[in-house]
């Protein structure tokens, strides 16, 4: 259930002009610590290479978000 929520929010997300890919969903356990670590600094890189946010405010508030 949480893999399409996070789909829908990604959805949503775009729609206001967020690009999606600024949200991530990984499983790992905290048994995992080495995996966390890499995960986070793929995302953290991936997150400096999209640039900072400029989504449309006003789109936002004309939807009631």
């Amino acid at each position: 259930m949480t893999s399409q929520r996070v789909a829908v929010l990604k959805d949503l997300l775009e729609f206001i002009g967020i690009e999606g890919e600024r949200l991530n969903l990984v499983w790992v356990s905290s048994a995992e610590g080495p995996r966390f670590a890499k995960e986070m600094t793929e995302f953290t890189e991936k997150i400096r290479a999209l640039g900072p946010l400029n989504w449309n405010y006003q789109r936002a508030v004309a939807v009631g978000i």
